[in-house]
């Protein structure tokens, strides 16, 4: 217990520029004081003490903002930055080296009492407000994009993004010896693209039927911004 709560401090170090010192983590870093809280309510409910370790996980929530229910199991290394608004259902499992962003849900899809909740794979990136419902699977080192919603299982090394979230293929596989995959910046715009495709067709067409070009002044740069005149709202 001793030896994962230290590797608790390295990954909240390891994953957080912000991070001074071991000392501050343990002090200041509410999700890390939730996922230590919940390994607590975790050793009591599998000894029979649920009641103490539903009161437990009750008052972690209260004091750090991040629900996790006792029965859900959490790998080593896991890091919830920021921890406000986390949600891990009762049938949920995650592996080791995830990270979680603030405001995700793994949340459950149904009222029988029966494994409801997603099962995260090692080195997994779940980004802000995402949602991952269902007892679906999320293959090692994806990252899903902040605000997804999913709800199929997603295969290893997949970027996902949009709602319904949309499984995208890495083109370079993220591998186990890589630093925690968290650059948001590089997210695929999938609607997008599918617009800029669209209209680039569509203009294809219209030079080729009216003769001339003039129709692309209505048409937003390579940079992605529209021309036009300002206004007030």
């Amino acid at each position: 217990m001793f030896a994962t709560l230290l590797r608790d401090l390295r990954s909240a170090r390891d994953r957080d520029p912000a991070a001074r010192s071991s000392i501050e983590i343990a002090i200041c870093y509410s999700g890390v004081h939730a996922v230590w809280s919940h390994r607590i309510s975790h050793w009591l409910w599998h000894r029979d003490f649920k009641l103490l370790a539903r009161a437990c996980s009750a008052l972690a929530r209260w004091l750090t903002g991040v629900e996790i229910h006792p029965a859900a199991v959490l790998g080593e290394g896991v890091f919830i930055d920021h921890a406000s608004g986390v949600v891990i259902g009762e049938t949920a499992e995650v592996g080791d080296d995830v990270t979680i962003y603030q405001g995700v849900t793994l949340g459950g899809t149904s009222l029988n009492p029966v494994k409801r909740h997603p099962t995260v794979g090692n080195r997994v990136t779940i980004g802000a407000g995402a949602k991952v419902l269902g007892p679906i699977t999320i293959g090692d080192d994806s990252r899903i994009g902040a605000n997804a919603v999913v709800v199929k299982s997603v295969p290893p090394n997949s970027v996902v993004v949009g709602v319904p979230g949309q499984v995208i293929a890495r083109s370079r596989p993220h591998l186990a010896t890589d630093r925690p995959d968290l650059e948001s910046a590089f997210m695929p715009d999938l609607l997008g693209s599918s617009l800029q495709s669209l209209l680039a067709r569509v203009d294809e067409l219209e030079t080729i039927v009216e003769g001339h070009t003039d129709h692309l002044a209505a048409r937003p740069s390579p940079a992605g911004v529209w021309s036009g005149e300002d206004f007030s709202i």
